[in-house]
């Protein structure tokens, strides 16, 4: 990020009609060609010829990102990864490597109740689940296109991390199935981040991730691997009903891996990490009762609680006393983290969209094994044949990380050094993932 530049609010919203209050957004131009729309902690873009431009509002509609139910993509996307602007104090700084040079990007605050959304309908209950949510995100699309058809025919991507895993295969199929009846979503393709796909091969790649990186020892990996594993005592946990059995085993997990240590990166200073709150739900904290240091979410919030910055977004405080990177009124159905989606993007693959899956490396909740592991069996599910092998890719004149891909159609990438928030972590290497990515190219082989 840039210390020459700061701005002391977020500019005003972008103005597509004369009622709008969204006007005078300083960075839109009109030869938009690309939209990204980013769910929960998930941005979106609108592409232009040559260069993508944000597009700050609080809804997202071409390129989704998603991260972890009841979360906020204003918060967490856009101000602690991939936004224009990081706060810093009472300003604002530029993000050298927000994704808006390469697309529009959306924020979507969703479900209802997540961050400044709220219902105007009383009678809307914050009891949710991946269903409700999914039907949600597909009305709000709908009528965003309605309301701007201009933007109709823009190519469209979705984005998201975490459990965008679910939100993202759950619209996007949501989606396709909307097209049979309407031609609306020009749908070019979807990415998902550190994503649950599947519950158990998720979770229980932590044991390994842990053991590998020196985090517990040789008899802890034993019995995180045949006593209690992780998905057994989450799924407890959810329940109500840890056993003994598991709350030693993780009592044990706990003590070892050390409190002082960012599941969301393991190399990393706890201080410094990106461990968002709304990560909780692959991250139960039922052992300890400590909570999580996030400075960069404190300084998130200091911001958007200040009067004139939510004056200035035109949002409301409905039903909470100040907004909060994760909601404290949503009740979000957690047993539906059981349900796997790598059927959904095997669904998705076939309906001639293609998907990205990435992993930062360095990130031991939904570490880079479980996905490489469910991509590599869909692929030979779907008989997709190995197009590119297994290889190192680069940004700058550094190595970013390794991909394969299968086809033309499924794609999985890790990105070295990142986090399970990979672009707050590693800005410019996600940066160039993303720009291959809906630029539709191979990740760079060379310098």
């Amino acid at each position: 990020m840039g210390e020459k530049e700061k701005y002391g609010l977020l500019p005003s919203f972008l103005d597509f009609s004369q009622d709008s209050k969204m006007k005078n957004f300083p960075f839109l131009e009109e030869i938009i060609t690309t939209l990204v729309v980013n769910l929960s902690h998930s941005p979106v873009f609108l592409k232009r010829k040559g260069k993508l431009y944000p597009v700050k509002l609080l809804s997202a509609e071409q390129s989704l990102a998603l991260q972890g139910p009841g979360c906020s993509s204003l918060g967490v996307g856009a101000f602690s990864e991939n936004g224009p602007f990081r706060p810093s104090g009472k300003a604002l700084i530029r993000n050298e490597y927000s994704w808006n040079r390469e697309a529009n990007m959306l924020y979507l605050e969703t479900p209802i109740g997540v961050g400044f959304s709220y219902s105007n309908d009383t009678s809307s209950s914050l009891s949710v689940n991946d269903k409700i949510t999914g039907m949600d995100n597909l009305v709000f699309l709908h009528k965003w296109f309605v309301k701007f058809p201009q933007y109709r025919n823009r190519s469209l991507f979705i984005t998201g991390e975490s459990y965008a895993g679910h939100y993202i295969p759950q619209l996007a199929e949501l989606m396709i199935q909307f097209n049979k009846k309407e031609k609306l979503f020009n749908l070019k393709g979807i990415a998902l981040g550190n994503p649950v796909l599947e519950f158990a091969t998720d979770f229980n790649s932590r044991a390994e991730y842990f053991w590998s990186h020196g985090l517990i020892s040789d008899p802890a990996y034993k019995l995180f691997t045949s006593t209690c594993n992780y998905s057994r005592y989450v799924s407890e946990y959810y329940r109500g009903s840890v056993s003994q059995t598991c709350s030693k085993v993780m009592s044990l997990i706990t003590k070892e891996t050390s409190r002082f240590v960012d599941n969301y990166d393991v190399t990393l200073d706890v201080c410094i990490s990106s461990v968002l709150s709304q990560s909780k739900i692959l991250n139960p904290q039922q052992v300890t009762a400590e909570t999580v240091d996030v400075c960069v979410e404190d300084e998130t919030g200091s911001y958007l609680n200040r009067r004139d910055v939510q004056n200035a977004l035109h949002a409301r405080l409905v039903g909470v006393n100040k907004w909060l990177v994760c909601s404290n009124i949503l009740d979000y159905e957690l047993l539906d983290v059981e349900i796997p989606t790598i059927s959904l993007v095997g669904k998705i693959t076939k309906a001639g969209i293609p998907v990205l899956v990435y992993s930062g490396d360095q990130d031991s909740v939904i570490p880079l094994t479980g996905s490489r592991t469910l991509v590599q069996g869909l692929a030979q599910e779907l008989g997709l044949k190995t197009s590119v092998p297994y290889r190192v890719w680069f940004a700058g004149m550094q190595v970013g990380g390794w991909t394969q891909v299968y086809g033309d159609i499924l794609s999985f990438a890790t990105i070295r050094g990142a986090s399970h928030e990979a672009p707050f972590s590693q800005p410019e290497r996600s940066l160039v993932l993303f720009q291959a990515f809906i630029e539709g190219r191979p990740l760079p082989e060379a310098f």
